[in-house]
């Protein structure tokens, strides 16, 4: 389908059509102001979500990157912000996006893993975390679908789950609602910056707007560096699958403190099965493409830890796009260029893409942000 014939001149342009740059674009159109939101629909991480609401420490990007380890301990913070703001966001839309805040668990199988997340949730609570451990009594209690090669576990009361479906779409609507005009199927094929203005190349068309915001994952290096702009992510495609419906069991997000795992079970029923397992891009396009090995390990980890998902069909499997860069997000103006802002979350993006929406739209409305953005500043890269 052909698009329809794109403005001339817009107040503002979002890059990115994912659910922090909907988000933004929905906060900064409620202000009155002209908006215009294009996305490519290519590598989008939001459309292959699982839906996860982390706010510990990932023990998977623990392993990958400890040298990062001290960035995430400072963006703690921001994660139980951005549940928060989850929270806020859903009381707005028009759908039940079946948001969840039931708690999540980081299970242990031996005693090096579990003397591991006492560490972590040590510093979690210094932290301000709501975090606790807990022996295998205390989870037979409160998770009994736990198989019994785990011995312990840590609990973070304030994680959870949601539909990304439903929150995507909803999102959408409330977006063209607020007045945003949002433009799908539309690559961006120039930038340029005449000092006051930019000028958007997109489908044989040239936009022209005061002001810019790049908030497009993984294609953001690209479009940032039209503008002589570094920034360093990339894509990396990971694994997911989707179980057949079954009975309300598994109560919590469940993750490992070593082995790369996530599950979850949606209101309808179905097992969400993620965690991490790599995928690869492939073709002309780079499309996310599974992996055969992947698909074995990460359906055999997932009956590991709670035997009773063994007996389930396997609906769907697909691979998706996280956007990997230093670990914390990028937010807000950069100084060379101005009138360009910078939206892209950090690590468990998903979580916090609305929070940083808000705080980029703060900024950029001129007023005061709930969490200082300074030390996320896209210049970290200059």
């Amino acid at each position: 389908m052909i698009p329809p014939p794109l403005p001339s001149r817009m107040d503002m342009v979002v890059i990115g059509g994912g659910v922090i740059g909907l988000c933004l674009s929905w906060f900064l159109a409620q202000a009155g102001v002209k908006v215009l939101c294009l996305d490519s629909g290519h590598h989008g991480g939001s459309n292959a979500n699982a839906g996860s609401l982390h706010v510990q420490m990932q023990s998977r990007f623990m392993r990958l990157y400890p040298g990062l380890v001290a960035g995430l301990e400072r963006a703690l913070p921001m994660y139980v912000a951005a549940v928060r703001q989850w929270q806020l966001v859903a009381a707005e839309l028009d759908a039940d996006i079946e948001l969840k805040l039931t708690g999540g668990l980081m299970v242990a199988e031996t005693a090096d893993q579990f003397a591991f997340l006492e560490t972590k949730c040590r510093r979690e609570a210094e932290l301000g975390l709501p975090v606790q451990m807990l022996d295998r009594a205390a989870l037979d209690r409160l998770a009994p679908y736990l198989g019994p090669a785990v011995l312990g576990a840590e609990l973070c009361e304030i994680e959870g789950k949601l539909n990304p479906l439903l929150a995507n779409a909803a999102i959408r609507r409330q977006v063209m609602r607020c007045g945003a005009v949002v433009q799908e199927a539309t690559t961006v094929t120039g930038l340029a910056h005449d000092g006051q203005d930019f000028t958007i190349a997109a489908h044989n068309t040239k936009i022209v707007a005061r002001r810019l915001v790049i908030a497009a994952g993984s294609g953001s290096r690209d479009l940032a560096a039209m503008l002589g702009v570094a920034i360093p992510v990339q894509a990396e495609p990971l694994h997911m699958n989707i179980t057949e419906r079954t009975t309300p069991m598994l109560g919590h997000l469940v993750q490992h403190a070593e082995r790369s795992i996530t599950l979850k079970q949606l209101n309808a029923g179905h097992i969400v099965i993620g965690g991490g397992w790599p995928a690869r891009l492939q073709g002309p396009r780079s499309h996310p493409t599974v992996e055969l090995s992947s698909l074995i390990g990460n359906v055999s980890l997932a009956q590991h830890v709670v035997p009773r998902i063994g007996a389930l069909r396997i609906l769907r499997t697909w691979a998706g796009i996280n956007t990997t860069g230093d670990g914390r997000s990028i937010l807000g103006a950069v100084p060379t260029v101005p009138g360009l802002f910078v939206a892209i979350p950090g690590d468990a993006g998903y979580t916090l893409g609305p929070l940083c929406a808000r705080l980029v739209a703060d900024a950029m409305l001129g007023g005061t942000t709930d969490i200082a953005i300074n030390e996320y500043s896209p210049i970290r890269f200059a």
